[in-house]
């Protein structure tokens, strides 16, 4: 039995052209993390030197800005067609937060304004009516998600060795997420929470906390040396903890909402907010420890 060669039909005729054409290529750039550290690296001294060496005013300014965005994300996620409710909601919530650094003692008026207010602006803006509990959640849980907290945070700037303290919450912060990707990424097996956030495990949460009281104790060690080391090595884990719970709760109200990041201000980071869901939360923790532990502690 012999091959018999068959001649190419018009369709199978090889194109010359094609045969010398080179595969494209696609253009290289930025991986996540090279990208986020990209982006993230022009803030760093600026952020710093607001916190230690600019009057509190200029760090001030710089958390209600940073407020506002957060709250213009979080509400453009939760209700991007309800136009008065959302734009309530990020003036309730900047406007608490101002208060609890410029005027804390003024904060019961100012969260009775910001219930007042949304009381108002539900009955107004009623439509659709099958959606309005979760607008007046939003409007009013927003206050307390973030204007609460970013505003102790610049509070706590104001304290004795503030910038030290700002620096502890964000070192805990990021140090942690950092820790915990890497962590993950090579000893990574049990899942944390698969349905929030599928990426994330146990292991790779376990080196986050170890991660971020490495930092803790380095900074004890030469910004907050009049601080036991015994604290400092308790508080980092714990608001380490906080801040890791903070990041699920994000994703939870994420997929709640239907996106995948709350905003595109920073390339590599997606929003404002996807920056700062753990730092609400470690810096609350830092913040009750300065504020209520330590000098019951001594």
């Amino acid at each position: 039995m012999t091959d018999e060669k068959t001649e190419p039909t018009e369709d199978e005729t090889p194109d010359p052209k094609s045969e010398t054409k080179k595969p494209e290529t696609k253009k290289k750039g930025l991986g996540g993390t090279a990208m986020r550290f990209a982006t993230a690296l022009p803030l760093i001294p600026i952020i710093v030197w607001l916190m230690f060496w600019e009057e509190s005013l200029g760090f001030q300014i710089f958390g209600a800005i940073w407020t506002g965005i957060c709250a213009h994300e979080l509400m453009t996620m939760a209700m991007p067609k309800a136009t008065l409710s959302k734009w309530w909601g990020v003036v309730a919530t900047l406007g608490v937060s101002i208060v609890i650094f410029r005027t804390p003692d003024y904060l019961m008026a100012a969260l009775l304004a910001a219930l007042f207010g949304t009381l108002v602006v539900a009955i107004k803006d009623a439509e659709p009516i099958d959606a309005a509990a979760g607008r007046i959640g939003w409007m009013l849980g927003s206050v307390l998600y973030l204007g609460v907290p970013l505003g102790a945070l610049a509070l706590l700037q104001q304290v004795e060795h503030g910038g030290a303290w700002v620096l502890l919450s964000m070192f805990v912060a990021f140090l942690s997420d950092t820790g915990a990707y890497f962590a993950g990424r090579f000893f990574g097996k049990h899942k944390l929470s698969p349905k929030l956030s599928p990426k994330k495990t146990i292991e790779g949460s376990i080196g986050g906390l170890l991660a971020a009281t490495a930092g803790a104790v380095v900074l004890q060690q030469t910004l907050l040396t009049h601080v036991p080391l015994l604290h400092i090595a308790i508080l980092a884990p714990i608001a380490a903890a906080f801040g890791q719970a903070g990041d699920l709760l994000e994703s939870l109200l994420k997929r709640s909402c239907g996106v995948k990041d709350s905003g595109k201000i920073m390339p590599g980071h997606g929003g404002l907010l996807d920056r700062s869901d753990a730092l609400l939360f470690t810096s609350t923790a830092v913040f009750a420890y300065v504020t209520w532990l330590a000098p019951i502690l001594g």
